[in-house]
């Protein structure tokens, strides 16, 4: 279960990361918050496959 919870927080670090391209430089509102939301979404999934 634990590889899971890695892969979940790998996709969304790569999904946050293609994300923060399409924010110029944090300027527009729904690539950044995707990218936010992305991030919070990983550090979750990476504390909970680290336990």
């Amino acid at each position: 279960m634990p590889y899971i919870y890695l892969f979940i927080a790998i996709t969304t670090e790569i999904i946050g990361t293609s994300l923060m391209k399409l924010t110029e430089g944090f300027t527009k509102l729904w690539p950044t918050l995707g990218t936010i939301i992305s991030y919070a979404i990983c550090f979750y999934f990476l504390s909970v496959s680290l336990k």
